[in-house]
């Protein structure tokens, strides 16, 4: 009892510090300024009779003489986009105007009386061969991605800056963007340069629908690839209310929506996603949507939690806009595996298909693919989280952990560890509320306030398990904390097979083009692999595979998958101590397979949290 409420006065301690940001009525309506600010504006065009790149303009007024431009580079995904920019130019009414280039992504503006306009033309590379990333700028005959990171410059000194940003398409393409709408449809505003970059704006013809969440409006933009044949028709009844479901149940968790309006930029013919303030793009594929109207729940569940776990609430490390590439953090961990938990429960809240069939399906998928992989029971997760963006391929050595999975069995243990500790009272969401309240502000959070967190929400000591498992790279032991609700693990292990249904090979070795380098280098993901132990390391400089000289991954992987148990493999490679060549044996490779079962002799209140817990809900 005294647990029960000494956790009620934190939470209602919490809810009480959690003030309003505003500072002053008008910050509702208007933005704050002084006389000194710059009065900064933009125009993106695009020409449809040319679509190998966009224009932008700057202007600029009442400005210090000399104004930084940068390009900024993204925490996760910096695709280096002022690779691209062409035609640069500044002009002022007042006199001279002068850029120069002063790094590769900063040009210094010098232009008399602060009053200049910048223009520059973004060229887009060569489209990938595969599908795009959804998140990186095209241009098609019917639409594209502009804007954000990959199209518009910002003032360093001046990031708080707000913008108006007018758009030229072609007058029958529509706008979707998460910027804020003005009463002209092709002019919107930026309240800042963080909120200028982080809206990305699609174009085009596009499919439009809407709904509204606890008062709040939701937009879904679709832009279907073009095709030979008939566009391929999907529910789209289905489609869009799987969409509005799963943000009813992230806002019944979190309790509110942090945006005045979200957006959905939904591209065909792409893959992956990114999150934004109060948008994501993703690619969503039409002909998968036929099949399936469900077939990316799981996607559009993870990208949409992330406006909470990640834009809010954040690492401490991931700071504000940068022209270069920042934000390494220990604790990735939490804001993408807890999101990776959230994206398969909510969907079970919300009563739509999932990938797995029950909640014990999924933890059996989760835990084998855990031990499936041997840097995750090897490298501790926050060591992982710290080398996921941003550090060198290979610099955990001859492993490879994942630690968006090892963050979300991490969340699943301790939600039960949460359960047990509290009689069922609390959970995991109730340490996610906790953690918003109190992180999601300017500072963002670190380790051990994740640790501090948990500790009130449970009533009790979670140093053992975060020293062990989180801080620590000792494997985690599930039987010890899903015995808590009465279950327990089987694990088997046996050959792999592949796709034709034979004993598959270990091909645990793979190869990265570092920059301004001619030769490939290795990356080991198993020590004990066969490569590992053949005497390959990470980081070793590829010079050729049976005695033919390798350069491209491709080359590479054409090899390797035509490598059959038994063969002999040279490998010979080059290393500070000099040359060595390794002779490798094909050997099988071998998987865990996990079951969960009941234990004969749980307790009452054991089956009772368990059918609590497999039922998903709260």
């Amino acid at each position: 009892m005294v647990r029960i409420t000494t956790l009620a006065f934190l939470l209602a301690s919490a809810a009480a510090a959690a003030q309003p940001p505003l500072q002053h009525p008008i910050d509702a309506v208007e933005m704050r300024f002084a006389a000194s600010q710059p009065v900064v504006g933009y125009t993106l065009r695009v020409d449809s009779a040319d679509l190998a790149g966009f224009d932008v303009e700057i202007r600029i007024r009442n400005a210090r003489d000399t104004v930084l431009l940068a390009m900024a580079a993204h925490p996760e995904y910096d695709d280096r986009y002022w690779r691209f920019v062409e035609r640069l130019s500044v002009r002022s009414p007042r006199g001279a105007a002068t850029v120069t280039r002063v790094d590769s992504a900063l040009w210094r503006v010098v232009a008399a009386g602060g009053e200049t306009v910048v223009r520059y033309r973004i060229r887009l590379p060569p489209p990938e061969p595969t599908p795009r990333a959804a998140w990186r700028p095209f241009l098609e005959p019917t639409g594209g991605l502009v804007g954000g990171p990959h199209g518009f410059m910002y003032l360093v000194d001046a990031p708080l800056i707000p913008s108006h940003v007018a758009v030229d398409v072609p007058s029958a393409w529509q706008i979707a963007t998460g910027l804020e709408p003005t009463v002209d449809p092709r002019i919107f505003f930026a309240p800042s340069a963080d909120v200028l970059i982080d809206s990305p704006l699609l174009i085009g013809r596009l499919r439009n629908w809407s709904f509204v969440v606890d008062g709040v409006p939701h937009r879904v933009a679709y832009w279907s690839q073009p095709a030979p044949g008939p566009a391929a028709a999907f529910d789209t009844i289905a489609f869009v209310g799987s969409i509005e479901r799963l943000a009813r149940e992230a806002v019944k968790l979190f309790g509110r929506a942090p945006y005045r309006e979200y957006t959905f930029l939904l591209r065909d013919g792409a893959y992956g996603g990114l999150e934004h303030f109060n948008s994501v793009t993703l690619g969503i594929s039409a002909s998968n949507l036929a099949e399936n109207p469900y077939s990316d729940v799981g996607e559009m569940a993870h990208e949409f939690i992330h406006t909470w776990n990640l834009m809010r609430l954040r690492p401490v490390e991931r700071g504000g806009l940068s022209y270069k590439q920042s934000g390494r953090s220990t604790g990735l961990w939490w804001s993408e595996g807890l999101t990776l938990f959230y994206a398969d429960l909510l969907a079970r809240r919300a009563g739509l298909p999932a990938f797995d069939s029950s909640r014990v399906a999924h933890l059996e998928r989760l835990i084998a693919r855990y031990f499936g992989n041997a840097g995750n029971a090897a490298i501790s997760p926050e060591r992982a989280s710290y080398a996921e963006y941003g550090g060198q391929p290979g610099s955990l050595g001859d492993y490879d952990p994942s630690v968006h999975l090892q963050g979300e069995v991490l969340g699943a243990m301790l939600d039960l560890i949460v359960r047990d500790a509290t009689n069922d009272r609390r959970s995991i969401d109730d340490v996610m509320r906790l953690m918003m309240n109190r992180f999601s502000g300017a500072r963002g959070f670190t380790g051990p306030d994740i640790e501090r967190t948990v500790a009130d929400v449970c009533g009790c000591s979670v140093k053992p398990f975060f020293d062990a498992h989180v801080r620590g790279a000792t494997p985690i032991e599930f039987n010890r904390y899903l015995r808590l609700i009465g279950l327990r693990t089987h694990v088997e292990w046996r050959p792999a097979l592949n796709r034709e249904g034979r004993p598959a090979v270990d091909l645990s070795l793979y190869a990265w083009q570092p920059p301004d380098q001619g030769l490939l280098s290795l990356l080991i993901t198993n020590p004990r692999s066969s490569w590992g132990r053949a005497g390959l390391h990470t980081n070793d400089r590829l010079l050729s595979i049976n005695g033919a000289p390798v350069t491209t991954w491709p080359e590479m992987r054409r090899i390797l998958l035509g490598v059959a148990i038994g063969d002999t493999v040279r490998v010979q490679v080059r290393r500070p101590a000099g040359p060595f060549t390794a002779v490798v044996i094909g050997t099988g490779l071998t998987e865990p397979v996990v079951r969960i079962e009941a234990i004969p002799t749980a307790t009452d209140r054991q089956k009772r949290m368990r059918e609590r817990w497999q039922s998903g809900m709260p």
